[in-house]
């Protein structure tokens, strides 16, 4: 029997945090990870349209991980879902593994960039919804993570003002608030979105539910942002 047809193991939430156990090494930055773990679950659990059948299918979703510390609950969830073995997990981080520190987009079935460089994720996904766009392409719906810290980066305030003044309706922009952002922003970060044009959702980075309903919240003719406070 192919591969491609031997059943799938089923790995649930609570599976997840056995799995990042698999992953050792200096560089897991794990406490970061698990503040994104949630929002990644509930993205591949109920949200994102995609499978690990055809990760690269043009009429998939696409969820780009800007905050570069994030991976290891991205691998993880990753695992469950079918995108990877769930044996590879204990080779994170090796020298010829595929699951390096960051993940790498051409060697990750399912991940759509390479991150690490904080502030490059939102501007590439504005440029993907933008592309879409003018394929005509008005299904698939573009996610990007991003951490709080990251908007202290002057490319994300470019992302989020030519999104917003060009109505990029398929982008959804989901930022992990720990309070790690140095310079904040009167009114929350909600604020810094809503005076350029984004529609706007404030949740418990905890609750699954609550996580989905923000995410899923209409926002015809405008990007939208779910600040996830953690």
């Amino acid at each position: 029997m192919p591969t491609s047809a031997l059943p799938r193991p089923l790995y649930g939430y609570q599976d997840l945090e056995r799995l990042m156990t698999l992953m050792t090494g200096d560089e897991k930055h794990s406490s970061s990870a698990t503040s994104t773990l949630d929002v990644i679950w509930t993205l591949y659990d109920s949200v994102l349209s995609v499978s690990p059948d055809a990760p690269d299918g043009p009429e998939r979703d696409r969820f780009l991980l800007s905050k570069g510390h994030g991976p290891m609950a991205y691998y993880a969830v990753l695992a469950a879902k079918g995108f990877i073995p769930v044996d590879q997990l204990s080779h994170f981080g090796e020298f010829d593994s595929s699951l390096g520190y960051h993940p790498d987009g051409n060697l990750i079935p399912g991940v759509e960039i390479a991150s690490g460089s904080l502030g490059h994720g939102l501007p590439i996904a504005a440029g993907v919804a933008a592309a879409l766009r003018i394929k005509r392409l008005s299904k698939p719906r573009v996610f990007c993570l991003i951490g709080d810290g990251e908007l202290d980066e002057g490319s994300n305030h470019e992302a989020i003002a030519l999104a917003g003044r060009i109505g990029l309706e398929r982008l959804t922009a989901i930022v992990i608030d720990n309070h790690s952002s140095a310079h904040g922003w009167p009114g929350g970060i909600e604020a810094r979105f809503e005076v350029e044009g984004w529609s706007t959702a404030v949740v418990d980075g905890r609750d699954h539910e609550d996580i989905k309903s923000g995410l899923l919240q209409p926002h015809s003719g405008r990007p939208h942002v779910v600040v996830a406070r953690i």
